[in-house]
């Protein structure tokens, strides 16, 4: 395993980028530690598998180092590199059998025979794979084929990083769970450094330690599924994380109050001193869980028309128009929904505040 370092790291497909716009990785500085259980996490076409790509040798940046345990390995090939890369797709031997497919890694870097079987064998029986071993692999169905693709990634035991990019996307739903459960039991038995693509949030949640949103090119914010729900850093990092994800509406400051559109929100007191220090659009943001719904007037509550109302069995959620604006909140299934009418209040310290996009109501902005 190996910590990996990226040191002030851009990259365009431009031969000649002119502006920030043209890149895909807008100057990523980061460190990987050793042993670590990591996701990627962003929609389609925000820098992840370009990310990826950098840190396999796939794709030399166009600015910046990156370094394995301290050295430079910006320029050093995949092979050179000792990792491991797990893809969307299934990348294997069809008329190879699935031992053969699982020992090909080992046997290509000269692994005795012995140690070889032994490897096989133990990942075989971690993806569930004992009963194909002796099937080729071009005669399975696809889920079987990714598993033994996960397999290859797996089976050697001194890479530095085990890289997967999306690899359960062919996988059917229950056994995404059942593989994302037993790669983090692998995770936390042997301590691979693993780095996780994804678009989807409950697979980065579940596995990674550490989770690492990214968003046009930048890493918005790292932190753990916690901190990314409770805290979020950035305005996207706040609508992508959470179902349904955060609600935003646009305000002004007046003292320690944000005003949108007539009503008036309190804020703490932290809170509206950095706001007024700010600069650039100001907004705030709540969970649809923290947003409490009372069927009368409460101090500090604001009333909001009822919408209209969806059950998802545990809890439900209501969406509702306050100021000419529509919200949403997450109710207790056990919780009364009001007709017609309903007051709003914002708890403070789950009320957070935005300046362009980002924070501003944390103590280390």
């Amino acid at each position: 395993m190996a910590r990996i370092e990226l040191n002030e790291i851009a990259h365009s497909y431009l031969k000649k980028p002119k502006d920030e716009s043209d890149y895909a990785l807008k100057r990523i500085h980061n460190e990987w530690d050793d042993g670590g259980a990591y996701a990627l996490l962003g929609p389609s076409g925000c820098g992840k598998t370009t990310l990826l790509n950098v840190i396999s040798g796939l794709l030399t940046p166009s600015m910046g180092r990156v370094l394995y345990d301290g050295k430079d390995v910006t320029d050093l090939p995949p092979e050179k590199r000792n990792i491991a890369q797990v893809f969307q797709f299934p990348v294997l031997y069809d008329t190879m059998s699935v031992f053969n497919n699982l020992a090909f890694p080992l046997r290509n870097r000269g692994v005795d025979e012995d140690e070889v079987k032994k490897r096989v064998l133990e990942v075989a029986e971690i993806l569930d794979l004992t009963p194909f071993l002796r099937k080729r692999a071009a005669g399975l169905a696809a889920d079987a084929k990714q598993k033994i693709s996960l397999g290859r990634g797996l089976v050697r035991s001194d890479v530095a990083a085990i890289l997967f990019d999306e690899p359960l996307t062919v996988i059917d739903p229950h056994l995404k769970w059942h593989l994302r459960r037993k790669l983090k039991e692998i995770h936390e038995q042997l301590k691979l450094t693993l780095i996780y693509v994804t678009h989807d949030q409950v697979e980065a949640l579940t596995f990674a330690d550490q989770v690492m949103v990214m968003y046009e090119g930048e890493l918005v914010q790292i932190g753990t599924p916690q901190e990314l729900f409770e805290n979020p850093r950035h305005k996207f990092v706040g609508f992508f994380i959470g179902s349904p994800g955060m609600n935003f509406l646009t305000c002004q400051l007046d003292g320690n109050v944000a005003r949108v559109d007539g009503a008036s929100i309190v804020l703490d007191d932290e809170t509206a001193a950095l706001g007024q220090k700010a600069e650039g659009k100001m907004e705030i943001g709540i969970r649809p869980m923290y947003l409490e719904v009372h069927p009368e007037s409460i101090e500090n509550g604001i009333q909001a028309a009822v919408k209209s109302v969806e059950d998802q069995g545990s809890f439900k959620i209501l969406t509702v128009n306050m100021a000419g604006h529509n919200l949403r909140a997450r109710l207790p299934e056990e919780q009364p929904v009001p007709s017609g009418e309903a007051w709003l209040r914002f708890p403070p310290q789950w009320t957070k505040l935005f300046a362009n996009e980002r924070l501003v109501n944390n103590k280390t902005d």
